[in-house]
């Protein structure tokens, strides 16, 4: 019996699309796979007024969490903030009947401007890309969803120019494929700095 696709759910935030390189061709790629639901919050919430019960159901519709965002000031832009404040309510994503999230899987899609050796202990910005994560990091523990190394493209201001998004849009095509299809090595994607390290062995055939 071949198990059934897992559902994906993309929630898009990105405050200064009309500028962006990488996360709205990322966006758009993503749009158009299969078993992938993906939401553009700040087209879909201009107001901010986002919809609780249209959000949580999303979110119990789907195996799969990403959120996709620039690292902005070491966090997510303000409406995805805006979202986890409102959205993971107690006794929904958490409290004593809180379960609604438990067993899905939550990841990061993240550009970066700096370079990967700027996020390290003795790097300009002192912490590791994951380490900065480790909110996000919490709140999958705490909702019981299992929480993979974000896929992340560093020096995301020069991709354009060197020819680095098309590769890059191709391997993360590659992960959402594996993810929806359960042939990506969950175990391996908890421990990794990023998901992109490796591809070849996080992915199995």
């Amino acid at each position: 019996m071949v198990d059934a696709a897992k559902k994906i759910l993309v929630l898009y935030a990105h405050p200064s699309q009309e500028r962006s390189e990488i996360n709205k061709p990322l966006f758009r790629a993503t749009q158009q796979q299969e078993h992938v639901t993906a939401v553009d919050l700040y087209a879909e919430y201009p107001t901010f007024r986002i919809n609780i019960d249209k959000e949580q159901q999303r979110l119990r519709d789907h195996d799969v969490i990403v959120f996709m965002f620039p690292l902005y000031w070491y966090s997510t832009p303000a409406i995805l903030k805006e979202w986890q404040d409102l959205v993971l309510e107690y006794n929904f994503a958490y409290g004593a009947n809180g379960n609604a999230l438990e067993g899905k899987t939550f990841l990061c899609a993240i550009s970066a401007g700096g370079s990967e050796t700027a996020y390290q202990a003795n790097g300009y910005n002192h912490f590791t890309l994951r380490e900065l994560l480790h909110p996000l990091e919490q709140t999958a523990s705490l909702t019981g969803m299992t929480y993979l190394a974000p896929f992340a493209l560093f020096c995301a201001r020069s991709a354009f120019d060197e020819n680095r998004v098309h590769s890059h849009i191709e391997d993360w095509l590659r992960i959402l494929s594996a993810l929806s299809n359960n042939t990506l090595d969950i175990a391996l994607g908890k421990s990794l700095e990023k998901l992109n390290e490796n591809l070849n062995i996080l992915i199995r055939d």
